[in-house]
């Protein structure tokens, strides 16, 4: 099963957007939302059976046993994320600041502090016989993407539905969900916005998905909200040597249809029909064995 992942550099440029309608295009039998701090493919892909749904334990947080605790401050006093509070002469942790190092739990002399398991956000399954949808949700203020968007894509491949494409939308920028999306894929669909912001923002996502040895394919959306930055965009690939797959025109319709709930594909428009053409360029360049 070859894994194709869409990417943008920065957020809005319409990642989401390509990769539903590559989805409803290549009638995809297994695909995955990677954007765990924002996931919102499912709310253009409505699924009928409810989800199998997994608690996820990110990094251990340290808890502190009031009726041993000796309050003798060396736990506040050694935590350097000051992450130990005090109120009412009570000894407890904020979770939100703790990250989990155990020095409080060195250097209790009562022994009163332990590492604990943390709920950090929430895996969602959904699969049949003939597909398979793989997302999650991170909890707020959790810092363990990474290691979320890790389980998800292994959730997505423990279901054997004989696809052979796998869709996966990742997140913007270029953090350690995308790091994690990165790892193990076939290939890269950077989906570029005709801005200054925009052509930074995706030279700084090639770069690091070059640092990962994966093919790389470059498409651009609202393509004719600036045609010479569009330009510039191509002259980029032409230069990197980076096959670019299509144009996507601005598309009023388009927008409708996703306030809609519906991909661009659902509808007659222009973005739809662009957007076909994409998917046909990146598929060839993704099964081409001679790259």
């Amino acid at each position: 099963m070859k894994q194709l992942l869409i990417l943008s550099g920065k957020g809005g440029t319409g990642k989401t957007t390509v990769a539903s309608a590559f989805i409803k295009t290549e009638h995809a039998r297994a695909y995955a939302d990677c954007d765990v701090d924002a996931p919102n493919l499912h709310l253009v892909l409505e699924q009928i059976n409810q989800p199998q749904c997994t608690d996820f334990y990110g990094m251990p947080k340290a808890e502190i046993n009031p009726d041993l605790c000796a309050k003798c401050d060396r736990c506040r006093e050694h935590c350097r994320f000051d992450a130990v509070l005090v109120d009412d002469g009570r000894y407890h942790v904020d979770p939100f600041a703790c990250e989990g190092c155990g020095v409080c739990m060195v250097v209790c002399p009562v022994r009163a502090i332990s590492l604990k398991p943390h709920l950090a956000g929430e895996l969602m399954l959904y699969a049949n016989d003939e597909s398979v949808f793989s997302t999650a949700q991170l909890k707020m203020g959790s810092g363990t993407t990474g290691l979320l968007v890790t389980e998800v894509k292994k959730q997505m491949k423990s279901v054997d539905v004989h696809a052979d494409i796998a869709i996966i939308d990742g997140s913007p920028g270029i953090g350690c969900p995308v790091i994690a999306s990165l790892s193990g894929v076939d290939m890269v669909l950077i989906v570029a916005e005709p801005s200054v912001s925009g052509i930074s923002d995706m030279e700084r996502i090639i770069k690091t998905a070059q640092t990962f040895h994966t093919r790389i394919a470059v498409c651009v959306n609202k393509y004719d909200t600036n045609l010479e930055n569009t330009q510039k965009i191509k002259a980029y690939c032409e230069q990197m040597n980076l096959p670019y797959t299509g144009s996507i025109p601005y598309d009023e319709n388009a927008i409708k249809a996703i306030n809609d709930g519906k991909t661009i594909v659902d509808i007659v428009c222009d973005a739809g029909f662009a957007v076909r053409k994409v998917f046909n360029n990146t598929v060839r360049v993704l099964l081409d064995k001679s790259q």
